[in-house]
């Protein structure tokens, strides 16, 4: 087995929900939306997840759960899987990052790392 039998890409696209958000209050929300595909040459399941969220307080919280959304995809080499999803933080900027855990067909198992992306309200440079 290479390496390239086992490859999750993981795109994702965010926004801020004005209309959820309370700047007065330290409620910044923002939705994300993911999209998995394997790349891989063997079919996975996407497992559990971790996320670790940061605001610009330097906050940090981990989330660890089941599956995405309620599921647990599974995707044939070349199929995309794709969800939205929300987090709220206390501050205008924020980051996220962490991994899926995939199980694949062969029995091997493996992460997806979810690369940082920036939770930034519209007008904030930082």
């Amino acid at each position: 087995m290479t390496r390239q039998d086992h490859k999750i890409r993981v795109d994702v696209e965010t926004s801020y929900l004005d209309e959820q958000s309370d700047p007065r209050e330290g409620r910044f929300a923002f939705a994300y939306t993911i999209t998995i595909r394997n790349e891989g040459q063997v079919p996975a399941r996407l497992l559990t997840r971790h996320w670790i969220i940061t605001d610009a307080n330097g906050k940090v919280e981990e989330v660890r759960g089941d599956g995405v959304v309620g599921e647990q995809p599974y995707l044939k080499p070349g199929q995309g899987f794709r969800y939205s999803s929300g987090a709220v933080i206390e501050t205008p900027v924020g980051a996220m990052q962490g991994s899926y855990q995939m199980l694949a067909d062969d029995g091997a198992q493996f992460d997806a790392p979810i690369r940082p992306f920036r939770l930034a309200m519209p007008g904030i440079v930082q």
